[in-house]
């Protein structure tokens, strides 16, 4: 089921930047949203870290030119590194739920960052938001209604 996700959430993703040119986070990021939707929690944790690694690339473009690859490759990493600081020392583990908190991916933070830079923050989240619903939706019909966890 994981892997039709993914797959949704990049032809929903490529619809998107197509008709609305605006890209969901990145051309996975809608997939894997998606099959935590029933973790509010995480995906919050997820996008915390995103605004994190947005801020801090926009304090570091102060100081060096951040711009095409550069920046993707910078928001990528801070990501990763923020997201494994998080998981090893178990930032958002305290949280109230009946599941494990934690980061969806290594790099997801990394690429809504990024997107947040191209494209704006309110764009970005609004489209991931959609995109991710629409995939959830699909995986609904697709699967009968089977409990996606």
């Amino acid at each position: 089921m994981f892997e039709v996700a993914i797959g949704l959430g990049v032809l929903i993703s490529l619809f998107f930047l197509e008709t609305f040119g605006a890209a969901a986070g990145g051309i996975v990021v809608a997939g894997y949203v998606a099959m935590y939707l029933h973790q509010p929690m995480t995906i919050l944790a997820t996008l915390s870290i995103s605004v994190v690694v947005f801020i801090t690339v926009k304090i570091l473009g102060n100081f060096m030119f951040i711009y095409g690859r550069r920046r993707m490759v910078i928001t990528v990493l801070l990501g990763f590194i923020i997201g494994w600081l998080a998981r090893y020392y178990g930032i958002f583990a305290n949280f109230s739920g009946d599941y494990s908190v934690n980061v969806i991916g290594f790099i997801i933070p990394g690429l809504i960052a990024n997107a947040m830079e191209k494209q704006g923050v309110i764009k970005t989240l609004s489209i991931m938001v959609v995109a991710a619903v629409t995939v959830r939706i699909l995986l609904v019909l697709i699967f009968n209604g089977e409990i996606i966890r």
